[in-house]
């Protein structure tokens, strides 16, 4: 296997759809969660009463950069990127390098939910 052919082939991290053409995304952007727990919890998150028929599945670098070069945008975690990013500047990606600021702003608009629940009158 040339290493080409396994940089393509690595998992950058985890996205859910809960069918072929509905992928959870926020705002525009498609979710790469960096692990299948972290996806767990974001999906927790956005939807508390976790509609049924969702699917969690990993997602390789040749299938984010074929999504990208398709006009695609995702929103990675701070895990998925650090996997990402090495891997997207090899294949002569313009992709910006992160820093824990990027992050900072990013977790406070798309990870860090303040969940309402109204109390049970039953």
């Amino acid at each position: 296997m040339s290493a080409h052919h396994s940089r393509h082939d690595k998992v950058i991290g985890y996205f859910a759809y809960e069918s072929p053409t509905r992928v959870v995304c926020t705002g525009a952007a498609c979710v790469i969660a960096g692990s299948r727990r972290a996806m767990q919890q974001y999906l927790l998150e956005i939807d508390p009463q976790q509609r049924p028929h969702r699917t969690i599945q990993k997602t390789t670098f040749a299938e984010i950069k074929r999504g990208l070069e398709l006009g695609a945008a995702y929103a990675f975690d701070k895990a998925a990127y650090k996997r990402f990013y090495p891997l997207a500047r090899g294949a002569g990606l313009g992709v910006p390098e992160a820093n824990n600021a990027d992050f900072a702003q990013h977790e406070a608009a798309v990870e860090q939910f303040l969940i309402i629940q109204l109390p049970d009158l039953s």
